[in-house]
């Protein structure tokens, strides 16, 4: 462990958004944990990134004990992080109640158990140092309603209430939270590299809730609208 060192980790690293993370993340880190199951496009990563960051690949699944274990010690060993990126996640698809119970329980473990383990772990150096930032990548999904997507939307605005509600706990230590919720095809490799740079953006500037592109923010803004008049009729 070396305090004086700019750590960060990020889950869920071979995906679009985890692996532009890691290359935006690199220039500003001297040494980068990527979390993702698939080892062999990890190695790839830190064969990309080697002459900008120190790389620790870790192939573990977040949906399991073990794994999440493994990722505590390794933040212990390598940490303190300045940076935690909880993005690891992905969206069952189907009725919830015609779906198998394991698949979607394991998508619980992966985007809200998961997240919640890692950030409770990073949290205690953070604030030991009065400096440290946090991103939790969920969707607009937190605010719209998904048919065949109950679960990951769920999800969502769980990641979505408890980032607010966190930032309120530790704004007076100096730690940054953020939820990013992009939109639903903003998380392909296309636009990843904007997605990512406006989150880092945003974080630097102290905004919690990011929601990229105008679009999705005028989308949003239309739904609500919506559910509130609806609410006032009822």
């Amino acid at each position: 462990m070396n305090a004086s060192q700019t750590v960060a980790l990020v889950t869920g690293a071979c995906s679009a958004l985890g692996q532009e993370y890691c290359r935006q993340l690199a220039g500003s880190c001297d040494r980068l944990i990527a979390v993702a199951r698939r080892t062999e496009e990890l190695e790839g990563l830190a064969g990309e990134l080697t002459a900008r960051v120190t790389l620790i690949p870790l192939g573990v699944d977040l949906a399991t004990v073990e794994g999440v274990t493994r990722v505590v010690e390794t933040l212990r060993q390598q940490g303190p992080v300045d940076y935690l990126v909880n993005n690891a996640g992905f969206s069952t698809v189907g009725d919830f109640g015609r779906s198998a119970p394991e698949a979607q329980l394991q998508a619980v473990r992966l985007h809200i158990d998961a997240a919640l383990e890692l950030t409770r772990a990073a949290l205690p150096f953070m604030r030991a140092r009065g400096a440290g930032h946090i991103i939790n990548v969920a969707s607009i999904a937190a605010w719209l309603e998904q048919k065949d997507h109950a679960v990951y939307a769920a999800s969502s605005a769980f990641m979505m209430q408890f980032s607010q509600s966190l930032q309120a706990e530790v704004a007076a230590d100096h730690i940054g939270v953020q939820c990013l919720c992009p939109g639903l095809a903003q998380a392909d490799v296309h636009q990843a590299p904007a997605v990512v740079a406006a989150s880092l953006a945003a974080l630097a500037g102290g905004a919690v809730m990011v929601v990229p592109e105008a679009f999705n923010r005028q989308l949003l803004r239309e739904h609500l609208q919506r559910q509130l008049q609806s609410v006032g009729e009822q």
